[in-house]
């Protein structure tokens, strides 16, 4: 089976290139070779390679800077998914793409299911949004899978900032009353690449068509998630933290007090997911063995 994974050297994409070994033939591609922003350079790519299988991990992700990018990040989150969907139809092939707990505006008390009302309060979320909505109007067997607070030891994310910023301060004040669950790349892709191995054609993917849950159980805040980074033994700088407020911490973007999604409806069709502890201490022992990912 071909392969196709955009955004491959996104921190998703990276790690998805690894747990898709030999399930078939990978061609990860990078914002050079398949670039969202210039939506019409997909179609040649989708009828020259010709798919059977298409894996978007290309993203608009910087948050903040969407709110004054918004029509750019529109191209990226929604117009190329819609046309990458268009395609996969146009050439028989299924689609597994990526979104985001941005759609929901955080109000909810309990976790969010697939089927609770969306009200992004961010242009990232937005933009995420409409990019759910243009692949499901294609009615291209595909499954959209809402992730996270991704992180890792590649790319950028909270992670490697909180790394970072520990060398060079003794203090860090971090948001303590969002919440919601870190999930690795790797635990995306893993997930990802045992949905292609039990179900890896378009028949078996339009069966199972839909919005997903993906993301790890259990939750926490940023400020607990950064505790919890700074506790594992093979993190040497240590800094104190301390705990505030979002309105403390003012951004262009609006973040969801509540980002905890439910992710009975992914366990069940696919399997049981990690708890964030777990996973977070699987990232960081790899820091023992990678000690330049500080």
């Amino acid at each position: 089976m071909k392969i196709l994974v955009t955004g491959g050297h996104g921190q998703v994409g990276h790690a998805l290139t690894q747990h898709l070994q030999g399930l078939g033939e990978v061609h990860a591609l990078n914002r050079e070779q398949l670039d969202f922003s210039r939506p019409a350079s997909i179609r040649s790519v989708m009828q020259s390679l010709r798919p059977a299988m298409v894996i978007n991990a290309a993203a608009y992700t910087a948050v903040d800077q969407a709110e004054s990018e918004e029509a750019l990040a529109l191209r990226i989150n929604a117009e190329a998914p819609g046309i990458l969907a268009e395609e996969a139809v146009n050439i028989g092939a299924s689609l597994i793409h990526y979104s985001t707990d941005y759609v929901f505006d955080g109000s909810k008390q309990g976790a969010w299911t697939e089927d609770d009302p969306v009200s992004p309060l961010s242009a990232y979320g937005r933009t995420k949004l409409a990019g759910e909505r243009a692949i499901t109007a294609t009615g291209v067997p595909h499954l959209i899978l809402r992730t996270s607070w991704v992180y890792g030891l590649y790319g950028k994310n909270f992670l490697l900032t909180m790394l970072r910023l520990a060398q060079s301060r003794g203090s860090l004040s971090i948001v303590d009353d969002q919440i919601g669950a870190p999930t690795w790349s790797h635990t995306i892709a893993e997930a990802t690449a045992n949905i292609v191995r039990h179900f890896p054609n378009s028949e078996q993917i339009d069966q199972l068509s839909g919005v997903y849950h993906l993301c790890t159980t259990g939750h926490t805040s940023w400020h607990g998630f950064a505790r919890a980074i700074f506790s594992h033994p093979a993190v040497l700088q240590r800094p104190a933290l301390q705990a505030i407020t979002s309105a403390q911490y003012p951004t262009p973007a609006r973040r969801p007090a509540n980002s905890v999604m439910n992710t009975e409806k992914f366990r069940q069709r696919f399997g049981e997911l990690p708890s964030w502890q777990d996973t977070l201490q699987r990232c960081l022992d790899g820091l023992e063995t990678n000690p330049a990912s500080t």
